[in-house]
């Protein structure tokens, strides 16, 4: 194996850069080595800083031999009906070299071919790298890309250095407009112009280090965690927890230097929230807290080996001194205006140019929290979700917000306690715009969720009525992050409610300035919504086609969707499961295309369709019971039950019979089985080994023509049975 080292030199990368570079870089180089057989322990290990995008691997010393197949013209057009070669055959053999003797016939896709198998030989790995690193590096992308000097290349930053060796040794390529270099240069503030020659991955790593420069952000990440606890245990006091600045910290900095700093005491009495945001934003600085209680110190992370003379430090007391003696100013002026006052400027505010002001906003939010609260124990009375509903928007207009706007909502919460306003409204207030990820926690308290969701509802309501609807690639308005936060909100407090009817609610409430009607309107939020489920559920690792068998009854309750797919999830391994899934796909199968039909009793003749009837409605009335309180494990075990039945009902009875009337009453109590299975969960959805399409050949039947055929069979067999008196 041969030790290979790549690094893409830059000026300094935004943090979200290096990330994305990061990955596409990992797996872009991945899958070109192994594609050319150079990476037999398929890893590529990645590190990166604000200025270096870094990979490493072991690889392969040159290309595997192997045996390549060459394929030429179709078998008719290559032999005779005597077996002799044609001129197509001759013709072929000539232009690749090889005597018509060597031709075989090849069984494809297309049909048989004629071909010959040759080895060919691997190349050096230093034959092929350049190749490989010239695509890859060119292809990286990222969200916003410069052209530099005179340069007609892109990238996120101009790219200053390639260095690229294996074993040691060199690999010249180009990309970017720069050929590849065997050298790097140390930190950009004490080695700017040294160069440094490494001879091995461990060799560069070391020598950066001597340079004052570590590659590996959790070695950052470590540095920084332990120079804090250094500086803080003595005091038993520690850093307010902030993993988005941490992670910032660690990709923009390829020097960590911790220090501790101090500000006067008299701006502790500024809440905890304001004083950690202005340290944080600007100077990207931590809160040091004591007992949870913030103190008159701050930690902050410098890109430097030392501060012996404490410049670093005293310069970020110098200027901190200055952001809170801002922020105290704001809180100061923003306290004496109480939020109903500043309410009622929300008018002048706009929300959307179509869609109205913020005063529009709050008053539709007023009917949704209104709404759900009868719907969930909010735990609330009437004034206090009106008084949340009213206000919530109201710190948009405070000089604290236009300052640091990420306090929006928190220090609406913070006026509204200090104002006098109840403290489930001021709760609710200070959580609403939680939670902003998937990963971010719901609000603590049921009416803060309950305003979150009719705030998120409101957004996508509007925005999707208006007909603007969210890409891949371009989401303005955060309808998908929205969306998220309404489905972890919903499943994290296990909320059942019909929402399908809030989202028709959301609709009325914004009356005739939405240009979809209401109907396709709500259509639209239903299936966003379902895709935003799909996508929540498989990120947690469950199963594509068990989440599509799930989301299949419909999404106008969310939580019971969850509760389908934990019940799918639990029962897939019984050895019931997948024969049940091959009936349930049957009954559909037989059932495709056939009119509407309903059963009558009196017509039943056989014994196993009365037995079948008998069975189905007992288990319909206690499924529907279970599903109607959420409990889809013990309803699916029900419906287990009619398994038996139906496998009689297909050995004996002829389904489509001859006779009109018998063929319908026999097709509606097929209908009426796959109803009630509908409820449950769509069972056509789920994947049983052996049933998948890529188990059949190319051009090949799909499953619902194996069905067709195995029904036709069996009809036929029926047929032939009653034709002989069986």
């Amino acid at each position: 194996m041969s030790d290979f080292l790549l690094e893409i030199m830059t000026e300094e990368l935004p943090v979200s850069h290096v990330l994305a570079g990061l990955e596409q870089l990992r797996e872009a180089l991945a899958s070109e080595l192994q594609a050319a057989g150079l990476l037999p322990a398929g890893r590529v290990n990645a590190f990166g800083t604000c200025r270096r995008l870094i990979a490493q691997a072991d690889v392969a010393s040159r290309q595997p031999d192997r045996m390549e197949r060459v394929i030429g013209p179709p078998r008719a057009a290559a032999f005779a009906a005597d077996g002799t070669p044609t001129p197509a055959a001759h013709g072929f053999a000539k232009s690749r070299g090889v005597d018509v003797s060597r031709l075989e016939v090849f069984e494809t896709e297309k049909g048989a071919y004629v071909g010959f198998t040759r080895a060919e030989e691997g190349r050096p790995a230093g034959d092929v790298l350049p190749e490989i690193l010239g695509r890859v590096v060119s292809g990286l992308t990222f969200p916003k890309m410069m052209r530099w000097s005179e340069n007609p290349f892109r990238f996120s930053r101009p790219v200053v250095n390639l260095l690229c060796l294996v074993d040691g040794r060199p690999v010249s390529f180009q990309a970017v407009g720069l050929k590849s270099s065997d050298f790097t240069f140390g930190h950009k503030i004490f080695f700017p112009d040294k160069r440094i020659m490494p001879r091995s991955f461990q060799d560069y790593r070391n020598s950066l280090r001597d340079a004052a420069v570590l590659i590996d952000p959790e070695e950052r990440r470590a540095r920084i965690k332990e120079g804090a606890r250094a500086l803080l245990d003595p005091l038993g006091a520690e850093i307010l927890p902030d993993s988005g600045l941490m992670e910032k910290l660690v990709y923009d900095i390829e020097c960590p230097h911790v220090f501790l700093g101090a500000f006067d005491e008299d701006y502790l009495r500024l809440p905890i929230e304001i004083l950690s945001t202005a340290m944080r934003e600007g100077q990207h600085l931590f809160s040091v807290v004591k007992s949870g209680r913030q103190t008159a110190l701050f930690l902050g992370v410098a890109d430097v080996r030392e501060d012996a003379r404490g410049y670093v430090r005293k310069g970020n007391e110098r200027v901190l001194k200055a952001r809170l003696k801002d922020a105290d100013f704001f809180w100061q002026a923003d306290v004496k205006v109480p939020l109903r006052k500043r309410a009622e400027g929300l008018a002048r505010v706009v929300f959307q140019e179509k869609l109205g002001s913020y005063a529009d906003k709050a008053g539709r939010l007023k009917k949704l929290v209104a709404y759900l609260c009868g719907k969930v124990d909010a735990g609330s009375t009437k004034s206090d979700a009106a008084a949340a509903a009213e206000l919530c928007k109201a710190d948009l207009l405070t000089d604290m917000v236009r300052e640091f706007p990420s306090l929006q909502g928190r220090m609406g919460g913070l006026l509204a306690r200090h104002q006098g306003v109840s403290e489930k409204s001021a709760r609710a207030i200070y959580e609403h715009y939680q939670p902003v990820g998937l990963d971010d926690a719901s609000p603590s308290t049921s009416l803060g969720a309950v305003l979150s969701l009719a705030d998120k509802l409101d957004s996508i309501v509007g925005v999707m009525g208006l007909g603007i609807q969210s890409t891949g690639s371009s989401d303005p308005f955060g309808l998908r992050r929205n969306a998220h936060g309404v489905c972890k909100i919903i499943l994290d407090n296990k909320w059942v409610f019909p929402f399908g009817r809030l989202v028709e609610t959301a609709f009325k409430a914004y009356g005739a300035k939405l240009s979809v009607s209401a109907a396709e309107g709500r259509a639209a939020v239903l299936d966003f919504f379902a895709n935003r489920l799909r996508f929540i559920f498989e990120r947690q690792g469950y199963r594509y086609d068990l989440v599509n068998a799930a989301l299949g009854p419909g999404i106008d309750n969310i939580f019971f969707a969850r509760l389908r797919l934990e019940a799918l999830s639990a029962l897939r391994s019984g050895v019931q499961f997948e024969p049940f899934i091959l009936m349930a796909k049957r009954v559909n199968n037989i059932l495709r295309g056939q009119p509407d039909c309903r059963t009558n009793a009196g017509l039943l003749a056989e014994k196993e369709e009365k037995a079948l009837w008998d069975i189905f409605g007992m288990v319909k009335d206690n499924a529907a019971a279970l599903c109607a309180r959420g409990e889809f494990l013990q309803a699916q075990k029900m419906v287990f039950r009619l398994q038996p039945a139906l496998n009689a009902f297909f050995d004996k009875v002829l389904v489509m019979a001859g006779e009109k009337k018998l063929r319908n009453n026999r097709l509606g109590l097929l209908q009426a089985v796959s109803r009630l299975l509908s409820q449950v969960a769509d069972y056509s959805q789920v994947v049983v080994e052996g049933e998948t399409l890529s188990s059949f050949p190319t051009g090949g039947e799909s499953i619902p023509a194996r069905l067709n055929a195995l029904d036709d069979r069996q009809t036929k067999e029926q047929g032939k049975k009653r034709e002989n008196g069986g």
